[in-house]
């Protein structure tokens, strides 16, 4: 099975968020599965020297210019990488999608409108000596792929990755034109999106397969509550819409082993929490102590609740916890963290940015993880919180809902705590809740147990897709 990845980020070439972790982890999967894994990417600066294997570069001609593909292989993997190497678009300093002061790129629809255009003619056959039987998108950034590749006899099987629907590739109607897109696909039916461009309908409208990160966003997507817009579109595909949990990374998220660590740990173990728990404290400026400790790794937007954990912020401070939050977003957010982290000290600390080590830290050193998402369509912290042993406290959405069990619904397989609702007083009762089961020592260590035992790895998951690939290409004929 010869498949395509293409994607906009994967870690540790470049990674803004969890698609630059799935696209690192799957493709690896796949490659161990038996799949001949490329991955395409953008050649953004240092990710080429990031590749490993015998790297080279390749010109590839192009109709306004040659353009070049860095060859090389994912680090740790036997997948395949081809870089995009196009610096005009590509070779600047900032962010993938972004400025290094936040703002889009004015002119990502013509970056990612070139990552589309490349990654159908290297899945058709028509720039190298390889030909895919699957050409795999993920998100916006690669969605018009399938319409280059539509109406065609001889064609790849398309299989499209939906990671985030909120994000959906909008741009003016006047940039339609500019880049050249088939003028009969200008109708709702195509890619007009309420008089905008939608790059992402080029796939929901065009791809065999759309595939999702969990059974629940599946089904929640084709909601209004959910959508974004494109509800309907998605319930009339919905028998080509699938729902698969993400993994992780099992060697990099090990409490076994991870060198991240103060203290490492096989199985609930309160001294080494303890000394996890001291190292958190110290590195973000805690009170010590042996009360619990809640910690939150993530974007600060309102889609993750940060605001719901500064509302619910005073009932957990007098129920004795302290709190520990890492991440960057909303400048609202990253303003009202650290004004509460001045008003608390020593029982707030906050962390602007993101910091690999911390993360790992946060994680075995807190006693709570906080994931109060209003939306989630799979979640990775959840996952590695449940392996290392803490207990998620989550509003049970998406990948959320299909990841963790709550304790007082499930006494006997409970490894978590839901939400009532999507509030702040919800958080803070969720958090009371589980605080009274922190208090019962061997309870406790049979939920951390739980958790910990899961089959978070990517092989499951691989396998799922790489079934969904032979069904897509069987289909094709």
């Amino acid at each position: 099975m010869k498949v395509l990845f293409a994607t906009a980020e994967a870690w540790p070439l470049a990674k803004t968020g969890g698609l630059g972790d799935v696209a690192f982890g799957l493709t690896r999967a796949l490659a161990e599965l038996g799949c001949d894994v490329r991955l395409l990417m953008p050649a953004y600066p240092g990710a080429a020297e990031q590749l490993e294997g015998a790297v080279r570069r390749r010109q590839v001609p192009w109709a306004d210019g040659d353009v070049a593909l860095i060859e090389g292989r994912l680090p740790g993997t036997d997948v395949g990488v081809w870089l995009l190497d196009d610096p005009p678009l590509f070779a600047r300093v900032g962010g993938p999608y972004a400025t290094a002061g936040g703002e889009a790129w004015p002119d990502n629809h013509r970056r990612f409108l070139r990552l589309s255009q490349v990654a159908a003619a290297l899945a058709a056959g028509e720039v190298l000596d390889w030909r895919a039987d699957v050409l795999h998108g993920n998100d916006w950034q690669t969605a018009l792929a399938p319409v280059f590749l539509r109406g065609r006899g001889e064609r790849p099987a398309t299989v499209f990755g939906i990671h985030n629907l909120a994000y959906r590739g909008l741009f003016p109607a006047e940039s339609y034109a500019r880049l050249g897109l088939p003028a009969e696909l200008w109708h709702p039916e195509g890619l007009e999106f309420f008089g905008q461009l939608a790059f992402i309908k080029g796939s929901l409208v065009f791809a065999d397969a759309l595939v999702t990160v969990s059974p629940t966003y599946a089904r929640e997507i084709q909601t209004p509550a959910f959508g974004w817009g494109l509800e309907g579109l998605l319930y009339h595909r919905r028998d080509r819409l699938f729902g698969i949990v993400n993994g992780i990374d099992t060697d990099t998220w090990d409490p076994r082993s991870d060198r991240h660590l103060a203290a490492r740990y096989s199985a609930p173990d309160d001294r080494a929490r303890a000394a996890n728990r001291r190292a958190v404290a110290q590195a973000v400026g805690l009170d010590a102590g042996d009360g619990p400790v809640l910690g939150f790794v993530g974007r600060l937007v309102e889609q993750k609740g940060v605001d719901l954990i500064l509302d619910a912020l005073p009932r957990l401070l007098a129920a004795g916890a302290r709190l520990v939050c890492l991440g960057a977003g909303d400048h609202r957010l990253e303003v009202a963290l650290r004004a509460a982290a001045q008003q608390h000290p020593g029982r707030v600390g906050v962390v602007i940015g993101y910091d690999e080590a911390l993360a790992h830290q946060i994680e075995a050193g807190s006693d709570l993880f906080l994931m109060p998402s209003r939306f989630e369509p799979c979640g990775l912290n959840q996952l590695y919180s449940l392996r290392y042993g803490t207990p998620p406290v989550v509003y049970p959405t998406g990948g959320l809902a299909d990841t963790v069990v709550d304790v007082d619904a499930h006494p006997q397989g409970g490894t978590g705590f839901h939400l009532a609702a999507s509030d702040g007083a919800a958080l803070a009762a969720a958090v009371e809740r589980a605080l009274a089961h922190w208090q019962d020592r061997a309870a406790w260590h049979a939920i951390q147990a739980r958790g910990m035992a899961g089959a978070y790895s990517w092989e499951a998951s691989a396998q799922a897709y790489r079934d969904l690939y032979r069904e897509v290409v069987a289909e094709r004929g």
